[in-house]
């Protein structure tokens, strides 16, 4: 019978991986097409295969960041091999992470409802 990880083990694993490649983007990374980047998470498969990576963009097109990011895989995947001790480091797929965004609009909403209703109630 397969001896089974911890279940926080993959947790922890994606933290790291995640610490790991904000780092590297940051201080290693020379695309100009990658500005400011935000790592916003990491998903991680449970053989550690493939991680899909969630990013979002503080300036700069979105497409071509998520271009930079993907074509930069394979130098980032190393740059983890060298900074992970685990057996299998993940192949990398860049996601760009749209909750930033969908938090603004919600806030928006949520303001122009209570501007509204402030409006309705003085009236």
């Amino acid at each position: 019978m397969p001896k089974r990880a911890a279940p926080n083990r993959n947790f922890k694993v994606a933290d790291q991986i995640q610490r790991d490649l904000a780092d590297l983007i940051a201080r290693e990374l020379k695309d100009p097409r990658v500005g400011m980047v935000t790592i916003q998470g990491i998903e991680l498969t449970p053989d550690y295969a493939h991680a899909k990576v969630f990013f979002s963009v503080l300036n700069g097109d979105v497409e071509e960041t998520a271009q930079g990011l993907n074509q930069a895989a394979g130098f980032l995947r190393s740059g983890l091999f060298k900074r992970l001790h685990i057996h299998t480091v993940p192949t990398l797929h860049f996601v760009y992470d749209r909750t930033p965004e969908r938090a603004a609009d919600m806030n928006a909403l949520i303001a122009r409802a209570v501007a509204s209703r402030s409006k309705d109630t003085e009236t």
